[in-house]
């Protein structure tokens, strides 16, 4: 008789060939959906990252709210932000720095403080986000996506401050604190409601930032002649 035959006309065969097949579409699946899960879960970090880079406290309010509120699920060990007591202390640390912004000249004695802070708040929100990697992974990004994204910003917006401060003496300053805080807030919201898109536009704003940094760099004539050393 045809093995075939057999095959076909007996069931256990063919549930058996189904069950292998959908277990494989199964693990398949998951494999993808935890994939994705992953990647939405850096969008969330790297966008909040770089709302740090605007206002430090803001993203971490955010974030501690969000997550207390069941929008976000925290990585172990970060459990600490969805308190109360943090909540509190971000929400007071967020008033006092919006403030200060606004006030003439001690904007630019935050800056000194808010660059590294900011640095370290973009390390802490990624490696918060990452669930379901190995710690040597998460803190990795979390320190070169997360923190980098961070200080690119922070930079960038001292560096604008100063050059508003040199040209307005200051006048123009609470507008452009204004602005600071609109886009942390507004990155802050899109990177918890819609991270893809979040992450798209922080990309955009990075590749900007970019070009202007490589635009004012000063470029040496090809012919040119390089001084004698020493």
């Amino acid at each position: 008789m045809d093995a075939s035959f057999v095959c076909q006309s007996r069931y256990p065969c063919g549930i058996l060939l189904a069950g292998q097949l959908s277990a494989k579409s199964t693990k398949k699946a998951l494999f993808e959906s935890e994939n994705m899960e992953t990647l939405l879960s850096f969008a969330v970090g790297i966008g909040l990252s770089a709302a740090c880079g605007f206002r430090v406290f803001v993203p971490l309010l955010a974030v501690s709210l969000a997550s207390m509120t069941g929008h976000l699920h925290l990585s172990p060990g970060f459990e600490w932000i969805s308190t109360y007591p943090a909540l509190i202390a971000f929400a007071i640390a967020t008033v006092v720095e919006v403030a200060g912004y606004y006030i003439p000249w001690v904007d630019h004695a935050l800056d000194t403080l808010a660059t590294p802070a900011a640095i370290v708040a973009g390390t802490i929100i990624t490696a918060s986000m990452a669930t379901d990697v190995s710690p040597f992974l998460k803190w990795t990004l979390a320190v070169i996506a997360g923190g980098g994204v961070a200080g690119v910003v922070q930079g960038t917006t001292v560096l604008t401050r100063s050059a508003c401060t040199a040209t307005t003496g200051g006048i123009a300053n609470p507008l452009f604190a204004t602005i600071e805080l609109g886009g942390a807030v507004v990155t802050s919201i899109l990177a918890i409601v819609v991270p893809l898109i979040a992450l798209v536009l922080v990309s955009a704003l990075l590749y900007f930032l970019a070009r202007r940094i490589l635009r004012r760099t000063p470029q040496r004539p090809e012919g040119a002649i390089r001084p004698p050393l020493g």
